[in-house]
């Protein structure tokens, strides 16, 4: 098997006495999708953070592509190709949609985030914020200022600036929360074509089983902080302790 592009050694954080991600190891492959689950508390999302470097660890490690990044922080592992969509969106709310799209567009072409400078004069650019808009469905409200979007339309603008950056690995913590029945198969559709092109490392965290079946290569399930079970979809939800605690019993599953 490859080099993991992403993996964690044993790592752990305390707030307090309380241990909310306890000496948690995984690797994490190009071309495969993780769903990460358990229920509310489990540490699903303080272990994405630390991943992407919003949180230090208190031990353990984290490597990615092989390269000790633990020290490094949020910034750093987004620039080495780390990207993330947060359970809670991350938007400069006063910037219309395409503002938002375009800083992510000039970031990812190293030009640097001056809104106004750098713009005309840079049509390839433009049309690569453009095209990520049409990919989520927004490009009809490309003009309106992100305070007066849906949420789920906060979602999805969320995602095509994850889209924007190019990362090589891919974190979508809930991206489906909060959005209405007609608003998911757009994210789901989006999240499917990504695994498809067979070369992103992509994480996810879901609380929703239909979506985890959709979209799973491999469930890792965390409680209390601790990982529990880790491996295909089919074995992993048919656990006892997967089925009894987070799941439901098999006929209700």
């Amino acid at each position: 098997m490859s080099q993991p592009s992403l993996s964690t050694r044993e790592l752990t954080i305390r707030f307090g006495g309380h241990v909310a991600v306890n000496q948690v190891s995984a690797d994490f492959y190009p071309g495969t999708l993780t769903v990460i689950v358990g229920p509310n508390g489990a540490g699903k999302t303080t272990y994405f953070n630390l991943m992407s470097g919003q949180l230090p660890p208190s031990s353990g490690k984290v490597f990615l592509n092989g390269v000790d990044v633990t020290s490094q922080g949020a910034a750093k592992r987004t620039r080495a190709g780390i990207g993330r969509a947060f359970q809670l969106t991350n938007l400069f709310p006063h910037l219309t949609v395409m503002e938002n799209v375009r800083l992510a567009v000039q970031s990812r072409a190293g030009i640097g985030l001056n809104l106004f400078s750098v713009w005309f004069g840079h049509t390839e650019l433009i049309e690569r914020a453009q095209h990520y808009l049409e990919r989520v469905s927004l490009a009809d409200r490309r003009d309106a200022r992100v305070a007066a979007l849906s949420h789920g339309d906060k979602r999805k603008l969320e995602v095509a600036i994850l889209l924007a950056l190019e990362p090589s690995i891919m974190m979508f913590d809930e991206p489906t929360a909060g959005m209405s029945v007609d608003e998911v198969p757009v994210v789901l559709d989006l999240i499917h074509a990504v695994k498809a092109e067979g070369n992103k490392t992509i994480l996810l965290v879901e609380h929703k089983m239909d979506v985890v079946r959709s979209l799973a290569d491999r469930i890792i399930v965390l409680h209390n902080g601790t990982l529990v079970a880790d491996g295909n979809p089919a074995a992993v939800m048919a656990s006892a302790i997967v089925q009894e605690a987070y799941l439901g019993t098999p006929e209700h599953a």
